[in-house]
């Protein structure tokens, strides 16, 4: 076993709790990001290297149908069934809207990276072991 690969999964948080609150997929600590929605290089406390993971645009995709779905049907029923000016609709959506991909993506895109962990997923046609 090297230091990268995990050597067991007894006492680790589900990977719901860990993206939930950006856990380290190895340690546990709260290390995964170091923004809003980048992840960190390394983790501060374990030294994971979290460069090695790659979970693409799938996130982003998804989330931008379902949110864009969600938000559309809630702003159409509340025009039917108060008709508010169109402003009320921007105040109300414009920062629901943004809540909702930035936490989304967060929680997403931690859920992938934890499963790659997990799972020892690698790029196809890699020979690493």
């Amino acid at each position: 076993m090297t230091a990268e690969t995990p050597d067991t999964d007894k006492g680790q948080p589900g990977i719901g709790q860990a993206a939930l609150f950006g856990l380290c997929p190895k340690c546990g600590s709260r290390t995964l990001f170091s923004g809003v929605v980048k992840f960190a290089d390394r983790c501060r406390v374990c030294s994971l290297d979290l460069t090695r993971f790659n979970v693409g645009d799938g996130p982003a995709a998804f989330l931008t149908l379902i949110i864009g779905a969600i938000i559309t049907g809630l702003a159409l029923w509340l025009d039917s069934a108060f008709h508010p000016p169109l402003w009320v609709h921007a105040l109300i959506w414009l920062p629901i809207t943004t809540v909702a991909v930035l936490w989304g993506l967060r929680v997403s895109k931690a859920a992938l990276l934890i499963s790659e962990y997990r799972n020892k997923a690698r790029e196809a046609g890699s020979r690493e072991l």
